[in-house]
């Protein structure tokens, strides 16, 4: 039997405010074959892939990184916000619409030349990820692509991460 994981997105109209249709993953998180189905896609398109760790920004990243990486026998480092990780870090500071943003890993989370793929729940605007992009970049790393279980692909995200490819399980 196969699983349409499309039919565990819940969308929530008008949060977290109005004209905002939220695509939520909870229910997909809550029913094990469900997330063990989006597990397998997203490993099944980098199997053949050569990838030394994957990286992640907090927190719904995570959720998918973490298992991925398992699943693909490789690493997770996690990025974050200020101040979160124990270690001397890298941090990255970018441009928000309302002002800006930084994030950090830990200086010896990436080597230079490893091989990384970037995860995350989902693709809007594309400004976490490329900054987690540009944060990579910085410490030599070469990034193999960006893996999301959702693109919401009306807002372009995947144009401001080009030429890195963004690969998604679902699209709308």
């Amino acid at each position: 039997m196969s699983i349409n994981l499309v039919d565990y997105i819940r969308d929530i109209p008008d949060f977290p405010k109005p004209g905002i249709n939220f695509k939520d993953i909870t229910p997909l998180l809550a029913n094990g074959p469900a997330f063990h189905e989006a597990i397998q896609q997203m490993a099944a398109r980098y199997r053949e892939t050569p990838i030394d760790v994957i990286v992640a920004a907090e927190a719904r990243g995570f959720i998918f990184a973490a298992p991925l990486a398992v699943e693909l026998n490789v690493g997770f480092v996690p990025i974050r916000k200020p101040g979160k990780l124990p270690f001397r870090t890298h941090a990255f500071q970018y441009e928000l619409e309302y002002g800006t943003d930084q994030l950090e890993m830990h200086v010896d989370g990436v080597q230079e030349g490893q091989r990384v793929l970037v995860v995350d729940d989902l693709l809007a605007t594309g400004g976490t990820v490329e900054a987690c992009c540009r944060l990579l970049a910085q410490q030599g790393a070469n990034i193999v692509g960006c893996s999301f279980l959702i693109d919401l692909t009306f807002l372009e995200g995947a144009k401001r991460i080009a030429p890195i490819e963004a690969f998604s399980l679902i699209q709308y």
